[in-house]
């Protein structure tokens, strides 16, 4: 395999989503409007969440720190991504794009656990619920969210500075519409075989581990559902957990398809649409999801907007 010269790296340049002249606009102006219903939608959630007592429950604590996972890795990703779009080389820098990268591991893992703390909840709520109080208490709460937070700093950390302590060589075009781990391998000069390794045990950790807990959550929660003589006590079941399922299966889903197909068919090209969908197009989606399915948070809505609108 050809080695490029050793020479110091001072920026990247960030190859982009497409390289047609003709697409750069209408895609622009879509991926625009997705960043910006994105960034109202979880930002709606996170105020909404704060400020209503009647969501001031462990259910809406989780909702609140997913929305702001999902606002920081798409708030890390959209803006770069959309200068793609409107130049003809979009340059990083090296410590922007360590950044970048940095960032995002933190998001993503984090959001990986926050899920499962909230269908751990579902099922608190489902399976015990006259103990739900005490076994989902505030303290237990903040630990289910700080521990997520803090382990995914160290991953973060750990992945970026092996990465970035590495030789780069002088070719710095990455291609991608964003600094991630894997797309930056190929622009290494040394051996990257550690910290390949590396990303694929805490890759597929996360993935797994974070997975285990929510289906053996939801196996519990089904159980408990089909042991119920009620159809009524049934359809609320379900119902409470409807939002989250979906969330769910959208989110693990993307990531499964991204990290398990054949390492034959892997390419960067479907790893941009799998990136996409989940930096861009999730985060979009999941205050959609739990606005439009539940009724709490529409009451909520209801409520604050008429306060809004009174006090004017």
């Amino acid at each position: 395999m050809e080695k490029y010269n050793l020479t110091v790296v001072h920026e990247f340049i960030l190859k982009g989503i497409t390289s047609r002249p003709e697409l750069q606009a209408p895609l622009f102006g879509l991926f625009l409007i997705i960043y910006v219903i994105s960034v109202l939608g979880n930002l709606g959630m996170i105020i909404l969440t704060k400020v209503d007592q009647s969501l001031q429950t462990p259910m809406y604590f989780f909702l609140r720190h997913l929305a702001t996972t999902d606002l920081g890795y798409s708030t890390v990703v959209g803006p770069k991504m959309l200068v793609c779009f409107v130049v003809d080389q979009n340059t990083i820098s090296y410590y922007l794009c360590a950044t970048q990268l940095a960032f995002f591991l933190v998001f993503i893992a984090s959001e990986l656990f926050i899920l499962s703390a909230m269908a751990y909840d579902r099922y608190v709520a489902i399976c015990n619920p006259l103990l739900y109080t005490v076994i989902m208490s505030q303290k237990v709460c903040h630990i289910l969210v700080a521990v997520p937070y803090l382990y995914s700093t160290f991953v973060s950390l750990l992945v970026t500075i092996k990465i970035f302590t590495l030789p780069f060589c002088d070719y710095n075009v990455i291609s991608h519409f964003y600094c991630d781990s894997l797309p930056l391998l190929p622009l290494v000069c040394s051996s990257t075989r550690e910290i390949e390794v590396i990303i694929l045990i805490l890759a597929a950790f996360n993935l797994l581990s974070s997975l285990l807990i929510v289906l053996v959550s939801y196996l519990l929660i089904l159980i408990a559902i089909l042991r119920m003589n009620s159809a009524e006590g049934r359809r609320k079941a379900f119902s409470t957990c409807g939002s989250h399922l979906t969330v769910v299966i959208v989110f693990y889903g993307t990531l499964l398809f991204m990290y398990v197909q054949p390492k034959s068919s892997h390419s960067f090209d479907t790893d941009k649409v799998a990136s996409i969908f989940y930096t861009i197009i999730i985060p979009m989606l999941n205050p959609l999801i739990y606005s439009l399915r539940n009724k709490d948070v529409k009451y909520a809505l209801q409520r604050t907007w008429k306060k809004f609108a009174g006090g004017r």
